[in-house]
């Protein structure tokens, strides 16, 4: 892992994916869901304290008439002023709006988090990548249902994508 660049708030969103209870349950590795999620929310106050948007995706599937239990978000991620992205593909681009959400914000750099590392991050961050926007991953953010899945993404796919770097290493400039 590398050092972080300072980002700029009003430039930067964070971007979580698919923290909802039945996946947050998932046996998931190098770490559990729960540490995952306790890692997301830090970040995600972070971001709301220095003004920066917060992007939370969750996943439904298509062409079914209830989605299963727990396929909400986490109860208390949300707060007022993020952004809930549905999807109803491994990524967050392809139909949701969300590139044309974070371009009426002025967003040019996206910050990652959530699960499954190597499916929905990695999906939506290969998107993101083709259509511009730096990245940064915040690895400890982050499962899969492997460790060597996450791995293979956090190693070998995402520094050719932008910059992985702990949760702790990214920073946000003081407006």
């Amino acid at each position: 892992m590398t050092a972080a660049p300072v980002l700029d708030p009003q430039r930067t969103a964070l971007v979580l994916i698919d923290l909802m209870d039945r996946i947050v349950a998932l046996p998931l590795e190098p770490r559990k869901g729960t540490e995952v999620l306790a890692t997301a929310e830090e970040l995600a106050a972070t971001f709301r304290a220095a003004g920066a948007t917060v992007v939370l995706v969750r996943v439904e599937r298509p062409s079914v008439a209830e989605q299963p239990p727990g396929s909400a978000l986490v109860a208390g991620l949300r707060r007022d002023g993020d952004l809930e992205v549905v999807k109803r593909t491994i990524g967050a681009f392809q139909g949701t709006g969300l590139h044309e959400l974070l371009r009426q914000r002025g967003v040019t750099t996206l910050v990652f988090g959530g699960i499954a590392t190597n499916l929905g991050v990695e999906s939506t961050a290969r998107a993101a990548a083709d259509l511009g926007y730096d990245l940064v991953f915040a690895e400890d953010a982050m499962a899969a249902l492997t460790a060597a899945e996450h791995e293979a993404s956090v190693r070998l796919d995402f520094p050719r994508l932008g910059t992985v770097v702990a949760a702790a290493g990214v920073r946000l400039a003081a407006e």
